[in-house]
């Protein structure tokens, strides 16, 4: 019996604002993903950014990109250009081809 291979979808992710440096200093990511998540829902950017803190980040210091399984404030989080709040957030299923951009406007002192 063989497995059958789920729907992925490619999608380019981008850090800028320090938090490349969670991400091997790499500030662009070209990613194949799942098109749905465990429970078969269409993946959103929730289900995305739980992808990257397991399968990208190496840097173990989670902390600086997520709080409470959120993404921490102070970090813009652009889809396709546009601010993720009026494309609804975490809520948001990934399309084929998105761009996803996470900026962090925090500096340190």
């Amino acid at each position: 019996m063989t497995a059958v291979e789920s729907p992925k979808l490619s999608v380019v992710v981008e850090f800028s604002g320090g938090l490349e440096m969670l991400f091997s200093d790499q500030r662009r990511h070209s990613l194949s993903i799942p098109a749905t998540d465990k429970d078969g829902r269409p993946s959103n950017v929730s289900f995305l950014i739980d992808y990257l803190c397991k399968n990208v980040m190496k840097d173990a210091r989670k902390e600086l990109f997520i709080l409470n399984d959120h993404i921490r404030p102070g970090i813009l989080v652009l889809i396709n250009d546009a601010d993720w709040e009026l494309e609804g957030e975490e809520a948001y299923e990934i399309q084929n081809g998105d761009n996803i951009l996470f900026v962090s406007t925090l500096h340190g002192g």
